[in-house]
């Protein structure tokens, strides 16, 4: 047995990044907090079976699990884009930027008009990506692939950039090792 597969949930951590005073606003609703970090560090009994696909998969089910809403819709109207956020609670949107570094722009959009205007869904955003770190360990130990995924440290050096467009608290969840 390798070391990488001795490695299991206790071995992945969070490093957070809070914009917009997305920490406050999600330690108001501390017990949908603890759920979301549940959600994400859960048991995971070999860490080497974490492919794009299998976290994606595995986070679904977690997430229904725990009642929040899965796709849903960003606009109302059913003629308008398809647009769909990953999970919905409590007025907590959330996004899994697993995905090629290139779509950092409509998640933070969809976190954006799902904010404001007459949309009014959420109060803050919880968007899960993963550190480059992971990614390394990843390729490295593991054999799966994350090259060209979004990393942590790219959304924390974006985001400041877009703080005139985007006004919504969001709150940066990197998945680490």
């Amino acid at each position: 047995m390798t070391d990488a597969t001795k490695l299991s949930a206790s071995s992945l951590r969070l490093q957070r990044f809070s914009f917009r005073f997305a920490e406050q606003v999600l330690n108001s609703k501390l017990s949908l907090k603890e759920e979301i970090e549940q959600v994400l560090l859960g048991a995971i009994s070999d860490i080497t079976k974490l492919s794009r696909p299998a976290f994606n998969e595995l986070l679904e089910d977690r997430f229904v699990a725990k009642g929040w809403a899965s796709q849903p819709t960003v606009f109302d109207d059913p003629g308008d884009p398809g647009a769909k956020m990953d999970y919905l609670k409590e007025r907590i949107g959330i996004e899994v930027g697993f995905g090629h570094a290139s779509f950092i722009g409509i998640d933070l959009l969809k976190f954006q008009v799902s904010s404001y205007s007459a949309l009014d869904k959420i109060d803050v955003g919880g968007y899960v990506v993963t550190t480059s770190r992971f990614q390394k360990f990843m390729k490295s130990e593991c054999r799966q692939n994350w090259e060209g995924s979004l990393t942590s440290e790219k959304v924390k050096r974006y985001l400041p950039h877009f703080k005139s467009a985007i006004q919504v608290p969001i709150s940066v969840l990197g998945i680490d090792v």
